[in-house]
């Protein structure tokens, strides 16, 4: 085993008796190992604190339906006395199936894109029938105005901070380009996954998209932001901290091309109509996060192979999410138009 993981954790099941395991770097909150056993892989997760273990209640209700429904979902494997986690040290860890495949960082074919789309329609319309209150308490994750708020009293109060100068700028175009997002939020709250970035789709070789991993954020949320999150990291052609950031219509196209195939019944027109402006808001509140984090310092993860520190990065990754909301905001009416196209016609 790899120091970075105790005994106390891996003695907690018994299944990973002389498992090796190896640290998996792509992810942005969490600690993510596979481990491999003489007969079988896992997943083992340390948790961001961000998380409060309840939230694997909710994983293992949400998993289990969509095993009862025939999808394939990677899913909690209860300690050997019976918990779906364990607590060590302060952090809560968790052990999942393994599920074979390989995630992507950014899509590069129409087939990922539109199996992209279908595999989060396939999801959306599996939960249509589950009937759960989630436990976890993340379900107002979106919250723009709040999360704005909170960049301006950082921009305010980080004035020290060796990277103030060149956040400020960027921080004072998101904070005055704000758009108002009520019409959303008087929408109906769907099940969702929460976190559709492209990385959190697994595919199998032929580009086929096998299932959604990273459940921590499921919960209930209005169907312009779950979908808006996906479309500003699937129809980005770089990665999230990569300029020039813009929306490509030809993703966007085969997105919804594959979502409309398999489009859960209870999808509404005015849900719809109002997907592009899901997918602005959902850009201006990540470039605040990640310009919030860009001072403070203390959430996200960071490379710290291609950037000095975990402000640097994140400075990088508000810039990007900055500059595809002004791309958005020049292309809405050939989005709409692609929306329309696919997701219109569909029964109300």
């Amino acid at each position: 085993m790899t120091d970075a993981i105790p005994t106390a954790i891996t003695g907690r099941w018994r299944r990973l008796a002389g498992a090796r395991a190896s640290r998996v770097t792509s992810g942005l909150i969490n600690q993510t190992f596979l481990l491999q056993t003489a007969d079988a892989r896992f997943v083992l997760q340390r948790l961001h604190p961000v998380f409060e273990p309840a939230v694997n209640r909710d994983i293992a209700a949400v998993t289990s339906h969509l095993a009862s429904r025939g999808l394939n979902t990677a899913e909690l494997l209860p300690t050997d006395d019976g918990t779906d986690w364990c607590q060590h040290d302060g952090h809560t860890w968790r052990l999942m199936t393994y599920v074979p495949g390989h995630t992507i960082d950014a899509i590069t074919t129409r087939q990922q894109a539109s199996e992209a789309g279908r595999i989060a329609a396939v999801y959306h319309a599996a939960l249509g029938d589950f009937d759960y209150d989630y436990v976890a308490g993340r379900g107002h994750v979106h919250d723009t105005p709040r999360h704005l708020q909170t960049l301006a009293r950082t921009v305010d109060e980080c004035v020290d901070h060796r990277l103030h100068d060149d956040v400020t700028p960027l921080a004072q175009h998101v904070l005055e380009t704000s758009e108002r997002f009520g019409a959303i939020d008087a929408l109906p709250l769907r099940h969702c996954h929460g976190d559709l970035k492209i990385s959190n789709i697994v595919y199998d070789d032929n580009d086929n998209a096998v299932c959604l991993i990273d459940l921590d954020t499921v919960n209930r949320m209005t169907w312009p932001l779950e979908m808006g999150d996906a479309l500003r990291s699937w129809c980005n052609p770089r990665t999230e901290d990569q300029l020039r950031a813009d929306l490509d219509l030809d993703v966007l196209d085969a997105v919804l091309s594959g979502y409309a195939g398999a489009a859960p019944e209870w999808l509404s027109r005015e849900e719809i109509a109002l997907l592009i402006t899901g997918l602005a808001r959902i850009c201006l509140e990540l470039s605040a996060r990640f310009l919030n984090d860009a001072l403070r310092e203390s959430y996200f993860g960071w490379d710290d192979a291609r950037w000095a520190s975990r402000g640097d990065h994140n400075l990088a990754r508000g810039r990007a999410m900055a500059s595809l909301y002004d791309d958005v905001a020049r292309k809405r009416s050939a989005a709409e138009a692609v929306v329309t196209r696919h997701l219109g016609q569909l029964p109300a």
